[in-house]
């Protein structure tokens, strides 16, 4: 866990949050009553985001008290407690939708990436995550992916070049591209990964020609192609497959040989985790 970029996070999403105060639990609620709050699992899957709920908490009111039942990775089903709190209740309700908006949303994502991993056992091929996240959440999202079992691509546009068909076409061309890219990190004395994307075998052939490339990322291949780009391929650069993979046909292109599979809707389309924060 980066502390640095979560402290943040959670800074930022209380005081949107709260504005200038919780009206409700301001007039409602002594302010010094307490009270004991449980997570409540609500639906089998993977959970993820408990660490982040004890930061939430902490930040909140660093005199609440947690205690953890179920840890991040773990499976979890209907009626399980994964943790409870203790202390304000005006500070336990305050945490509450935070916790369980990000709580949800991260054991969706990594209950999701969990069953993938899972139709990938038995292939060498790992699976990514990809840019498509929710802005603001990147990290989270990405975090909840790891989770999961899944393996983070590039983070964001700084650690790593990725070649994609639009900078192929503005830059006029495989060859030009993957030289400039090979030159900025040079002149930049900069040590980055170059991944390119290609669209067919004509395209492969180029990259294969100029070189000077760590990674090829095979884009909307058809499962014969993909067969031969791994072939011509040869183990010589990493190879990634992406575009158009769901969970019916993700072991299909795992036996194509790849390395690695990327799938955005690891992160872009995934259903949360259905849970609660409950008073007792």
């Amino acid at each position: 866990m980066d502390k640095q970029v979560i402290d943040q996070f959670i800074k930022n999403a209380i005081a949107e949050d709260l504005g200038d105060g919780d009206h409700t639990s301001l007039s409602t609620i002594p302010a010094d009553a307490q009270g004991k709050a449980k997570l409540l699992i609500k639906e089998d899957g993977i959970i993820a985001g408990v660490e982040l709920a004890l930061e939430i908490f902490k930040q909140v009111d660093a005199d609440l008290k947690t205690e953890v039942f179920i840890n991040d990775g773990a499976a979890v089903k209907y009626g399980d407690i994964a943790l409870t709190v203790s202390g304000s209740s005006q500070s336990i309700l305050l945490a509450e939708r935070l916790v369980l908006n990000c709580m949800q949303r991260m054991s969706g994502i990594a209950t999701k990436t969990h069953h993938i991993v899972q139709l990938l056992s038995g292939y060498h091929t790992q699976l990514l995550d990809t840019r498509k996240t929710t802005p603001g959440l990147r990290y989270l999202e990405k975090w909840a992916v790891r989770i999961g079992g899944g393996v983070n691509h590039r983070i964001g546009l700084y650690d790593m070049i990725l070649i994609k068909d639009n900078h192929v076409d503005y830059a006029g061309g495989i060859a030009n591209a993957i030289h400039a890219a090979n030159q900025y990190l040079k002149d930049k004395n900069k040590q980055l990964q170059i991944e390119i994307e290609v669209r067919n075998l004509s395209e492969l052939g180029q990259v294969l020609e100029t070189g000077n490339v760590n990674r090829i990322m095979l884009d909307n291949f058809s499962f014969a192609d993909l067969r031969k780009a791994v072939s011509l391929i040869n183990k010589e650069y990493i190879t990634e497959a992406s575009g158009g993979i769901i969970e019916e046909n993700v072991a299909e292109y795992a036996a194509c040989g790849v390395d690695y599979i990327s799938m955005g809707a690891l992160t872009h389309s995934v259903k949360s985790l259905d849970m609660s924060l409950k008073a007792f």
